[in-house]
């Protein structure tokens, strides 16, 4: 049985933090809790093919996070909407930096981050049509992720009920954990 991820939210320091270390905490913890859960998906006999399935997989949790993101700061934070764009551009900047670091190191040389970007974009349409409430994602958000988790990883029969797991457990934890961490953070 695998350890539960510890995820350090609280700041050191006492006073105000800018947005841009708060995107930084942000884009961080995301990164751990998408590599938590790609690696948990391998831990209950889901199978990567290769790194660039994996990657991918966690460049969707990322995503999604980024979402979830983007509606707590508009509807609990209460966040203005200039500020909050400049957070959630300044996570996924952060966010792009760390994959074109850990992109490089496994697949070499290349541009990482404008595909990463072009997604984002992409997504950011495609989850707009999901409601956020307090209860967390919609039905449709959690099955969105599930869906292109699902045509990521394959319909082998070791990876077919893999949209199961990341709509009843995965994607529900993610917003479960980055939830109070990016409460934390702007405490």
């Amino acid at each position: 049985m695998a350890l539960p991820l510890r995820i350090k939210s609280r700041w050191n320091k006492e006073g105000d933090h800018s947005l841009e270390e708060i995107a930084g905490a942000l884009a961080f913890i995301s990164w751990r809790l998408a590599q938590d859960k790609a690696i948990n998906l391998h831990g209950e006999d889901f199978i990567y093919e290769n790194d660039r399935q994996r990657m991918d997989v966690i460049i969707e949790y990322l995503i999604f996070m980024l979402q979830i993101m983007d509606r707590l700061a508009r509807q609990e934070l209460e966040i203005e909407d200039e500020d909050r764009e400049k957070l959630i551009v300044a996570v996924a900047k952060k966010q792009a930096q760390i994959i074109q670091d850990n992109s490089l190191d496994l697949f070499g040389p290349g541009d990482y981050m404008q595909a990463f970007f072009a997604q984002i974009n992409q997504r950011a349409g495609e989850y707009a049509e999901f409601r956020y409430t307090d209860d967390g994602p919609s039905y449709p958000f959690l099955r969105h992720l599930g869906y292109e988790i699902q045509q990521i990883m394959g319909e082998s029969q070791e990876n077919r009920w893999v949209i199961d797991q990341v709509m009843d457990k995965d994607g529900p934890e993610l917003n479960r954990k980055i939830v109070p961490a990016m409460r934390d953070l702007f405490e």
